[in-house]
């Protein structure tokens, strides 16, 4: 965690709900691939949200962040191609 400034860049970031099963279906993938993720909760955390709707330009989860690339959505090809894995 010292280091979490560092390799923020780095690491995925999934905006998502409790209540998403797409946002659970693209946690799921994540870690089946072994590619670490920040999980930010947009129904509990104001500045994740705002900072989402900032980036994708919609209120919809889950939206990722891979190393700058936004996908709105679970959407396996473009996270692959983002990820390099295509």
């Amino acid at each position: 965690m010292a280091d979490e400034k560092d390799t923020k860049s780095d690491k995925v970031k999934v905006y998502s709900t409790d209540s998403c099963p797409w946002c659970v279906k693209a946690k799921e993938f994540l870690k089946e691939n072994k590619i670490e993720y920040e999980d930010l909760n947009v129904g509990t955390d104001e500045k994740a949200r705002n900072e989402m709707i900032e980036k994708s330009g919609q209120m919809g989860v889950p939206v990722l962040d891979v190393k700058g690339t936004i996908i709105i959505g679970f959407d396996e090809p473009k996270i692959k191609e983002a990820l390099g894995m295509s």
